[in-house]
């Protein structure tokens, strides 16, 4: 067992085999969107984060968690009042990030990950067509105030932790299983904000109130801690990863190239590609991010027609590598049967023609 002190006097953190629970000595209010006893204004000295452990993680415990969440609790000696969570996260794994600014006090803790260690396993973006089978992976965050937020306040400092851990997906690029688009979340997170109550009501819980910057930060680092604390998840990540979680698996980008005779390139073939050489592999993610632009309607105007300025972008590697000048008219081959975005195709077509061209000048010396 580990514990921990949390902002606000006799509040602790308590790590008990597969429970992670925040106690308190005198009730806490909370406002959360829990599985147990969640949902509008509660009052409880006890809210828990209990790790679903492997050989509990089929289906029918997804559908009903109730009595293993109760279950767990027993650990702490607790009925069934008090809120709460669980998760797939390895619970040992969590982050606690405090911070105080005069008598006001933060303390936020985060687990995330699915009990392979693979943190978003079941990202997505809000608004997005979602069809899920299984619900393994979530980002659960507790917050604890040490202050006397009003109960409009609860509401908006929810929000803040929302746009927090939000900001966080962001920053690590991390996208949606379903889409490949940026992810706002997991299928199943939660979250629970508690107050303590003490000293004058505060109105305020949006990003540029004192008291959401305190909540913005505290999230935001350990959110980012708990993420990069799971095993499978790295931010140097590769950039066949990369596309992977994009939708464009490097066997998608080998099998649309190889529509084109003189593109014949298979996916271990390509993946060499890509690693022998680091300018290339930088204009082929510059060409993702930019299609990303295309797709969301943020295209410049200066970009003027996309398909000659992908082009022109493109034959920058052939540039690159023959010292050539800019051409204002690149004569580019039809390339029409390759399905990729326009950047990325263009860009990849150059890299696999210079690849292969360079093959056969060093097999002529």
């Amino acid at each position: 067992m580990k514990q921990f002190n949390l902002a606000g006097n006799g509040i602790k953190l308590i790590l008990k085999e597969n429970v992670l629970a925040v106690l308190s000595d005198k009730p806490l209010t909370t406002i959360s969107s829990a599985f147990h006893n969640g949902g509008g204004l509660k009052k409880t000295n006890a809210i828990l984060n209990v790790e679903v452990l492997k050989s509990c993680s089929d289906k029918y415990l997804h559908d009903n968690p109730e009595p293993y969440i109760v279950d767990s609790a027993k650990k702490f000696g607790l009925n069934e009042n008090f809120i709460g969570m669980v998760t797939a996260a390895a619970v040992e794994n969590f982050s606690l990030v405090s911070k105080t600014n005069g008598e006001l006090a933060v303390s936020v803790i985060a687990t995330a990950a699915d009990n392979e260690g693979n943190t978003c396993n079941f990202a997505e973006a809000a608004g997005e067509t979602i069809n899920v089978q299984e619900t393994e992976g979530t980002i659960n965050i507790i917050v604890v105030i040490d202050g006397n937020p009003t109960e409009s306040c609860l509401g908006g400092t929810l929000i803040t932790v929302t746009e927090a851990k939000m900001a966080v997906l962001r920053e690590l690029d991390i996208r949606s299983r379903f889409s490949g688009d940026e992810a706002t979340g997991t299928v199943t997170d939660s979250v629970v904000v508690a107050k303590t109550n003490r000293g004058a009501p505060i109105a305020y819980g949006g990003p540029a109130s004192e008291l959401g910057q305190l909540v913005g930060y505290c999230t935001r680092k350990a959110v980012k801690e708990a993420i990069t604390k799971a095993n499978e998840f790295m931010p140097s990540r590769s950039i066949r990863e990369r596309l992977r979680e994009r939708h464009l698996a490097i066997e998608k980008l080998a099998f649309e190239l190889s529509k084109v005779d003189d593109l014949k390139v298979d996916a271990r073939m390509l993946a060499k590609i890509l690693g022998a050489e680091p300018l290339f592999a930088s204009l082929l993610f510059a060409a993702v991010k930019l299609d990303d632009d295309i797709k969301n309607g943020l295209v410049p105007l200066e970009f003027g027609d996309i398909n000659a300025a992908s082009e022109r972008f493109g034959n920058l590697i052939s540039q690159a590598s023959n010292g050539a000048k800019v051409q204002t008219e690149p004569k580019v081959k039809d390339y029409g049967t390759v399905e990729l975005p326009l950047f990325t195709k263009h860009v990849l077509i150059n890299i696999v023609r210079n690849a292969f061209s360079k093959e056969k000048t060093e097999n002529l010396k």
